[in-house]
């Protein structure tokens, strides 16, 4: 079952571990010792992501480490692209509306 990419990051958890493997791939057990919750939650959590296409799994030797695919988190820069555009507007337009008050006090 493919997910969708909101999917992954809707939870804090996943949030959190996306967090922790964004700077080094980590093992189920090397990423549950951040979280007060067990191993297998944490290894659901990981299923989801994988199933989000979020995460890549590699196997070395008897151990299976978790790395981000960074790609995957494009979609959600650019997604979010389309509201910055909306902001920096409205900034721009606060700081005109400023410099004009500003100017009427003068």
């Amino acid at each position: 079952m493919r997910r969708d990419i909101f999917q992954a990051i809707a939870d804090p958890t996943r949030r959190a571990i996306i967090a922790l493997i964004a700077v080094q791939a980590m093992t189920p057990n090397a990423l549950a010792e951040h979280f007060e919750t067990t191993r297998q939650a944490v290894s659901k959590h990981l299923q989801i992501l994988s199933e989000c296409e979020v995460v890549n799994q590699q196997q070395q030797g008897r151990e299976i480490y978790y790395q981000l695919k960074i790609d995957k988190m494009k979609e959600i820069d650019q997604w979010l692209e389309q509201f910055r555009k909306i902001w920096e507007q409205r900034y721009t337009q606060l700081d005109e509306l400023i410099q004009t008050l500003k100017s009427d006090k003068a």
